[in-house]
């Protein structure tokens, strides 16, 4: 046979089995990622492989500048939010074929601190306020559809977090309060949540789920649980001080711990919260975030001089194994996980 003729029969072939090829690559999916913010004067989205390769380094088109938040950077379905404290302004990216890409960058009314998805709106707590913006598949209006004064605002809020109908949002100053929520808007004033212990002490980070929050209550060692405007349950962190971010995945319940430079395992159900194991990770800082997702934990921590992100495999036992802990520069802020297919 002539190479002609063989190359007539070979073709079709290699052409059938390259769009096979590129079929079943398109068909993969998208692996978790971690990301993270610089907070530098020039700020930078830090885009990393679950096995902590450093996968792309996006610039946020903003100034960083944010402290003693959680929740300033969050994924959902796709899009990545980051705070650009110094230039008021939230940056959004969007997870395509190549990597994540920005796409906008959102003015807001005082200096960001912490961001979270809701359904079809994105929360955007600020120094001072609280605002909603209106979601369009994954564009994010410009403008606040909706927003309040916080009930202290004096700076030191810390995080936002959605429940049904509301968000509840945690001021240092001794304030965790709901805002109420039409069409997902922010519509009524801030109020105070019922039954907050007398010994109060900072309220600090929160995670929710379903119609429950969990606040810790960092300077008095304590977590407690928010349903229905009321603080239903305390718990103390035990030997280790400050729980100060929490992440919830399965029936366990992770605080990281500062300064006890620690991660704490509780088991939640029903209104209990008992602390399962004191230490489950320690860390090389006093953490500023922590959050879940694609069976991953992830921390971001500092020691003054250095950032340090650890990312952690978490089993269905709660176990936690260390898969890589990376060295970054001071004052990094925020860390989310990207789920697989999102």
């Amino acid at each position: 046979m002539s190479i002609g003729k063989i190359r007539k029969c070979i073709m079709p072939v290699l052409a059938a089995l390259l769009i096979c090829a590129t079929a079943t690559l398109h068909a993969q999916p998208h692996q978790a990622l971690v990301v993270t913010a610089t907070n530098a004067a020039g700020n930078q989205l830090l885009v990393y492989s679950a096995k902590g390769a450093l996968l792309q380094t996006l610039s946020t088109e903003g100034k960083g500048g944010a402290s003693g938040n959680a929740g300033g950077v969050e994924a959902k379905n796709g899009l990545v939010a980051a705070v650009n404290f110094g230039s008021q302004s939230v940056s959004l990216f969007e997870r395509r074929e190549d990597g994540l890409q920005l796409t906008q960058v959102i003015p807001t009314v005082t200096s960001p601190l912490s961001v979270a998805f809701g359904e079809d709106h994105l929360y955007i707590l600020g120094t001072k306020t609280i605002e909603s913006h209106q979601m369009y598949g994954h564009e994010v209006s410009s403008h606040a559809d909706g927003f309040q004064t916080l009930l202290k605002a004096d700076g030191s809020a810390a995080q936002v977090g959605v429940l049904p109908g509301q968000l509840i949002i945690t001021e240092k100053s001794n304030v965790i309060e709901s805002v109420g929520l039409s069409d997902g808007a922010v519509t009524t004033l801030p109020s105070l949540v019922n039954n907050i212990p007398s010994n109060v002490n900072a309220p600090f980070g929160l995670v929710t789920r379903g119609d429950k929050a969990y606040v810790t209550i960092a300077h008095a060692n304590e977590i407690s649980l928010v349903r229905h405007d009321e603080v239903l349950t305390v718990t103390g962190s035990g030997t280790q001080s400050a729980p100060c971010w929490v992440t919830l995945t399965g029936p366990f319940l992770f605080s990281s711990n500062s300064p006890s430079k620690s991660v704490s395992r509780y088991v939640v159900f029903g209104d209990s919260i008992v602390q399962d194991l004191a230490v489950a990770a320690s860390l090389n800082g006093n953490p500023t975030d922590i959050a879940s997702g694609a069976g991953l934990i992830a921390v971001i921590d500092g020691n003054g001089t250095a950032s340090h992100l650890s990312i952690f495999k978490v089993d269905f036992e709660g176990n936690l194994k260390l898969e890589i802990a990376k060295t970054m520069g001071a004052g990094a802020n925020g860390v989310a996980v990207v789920e697989e297919n999102d």
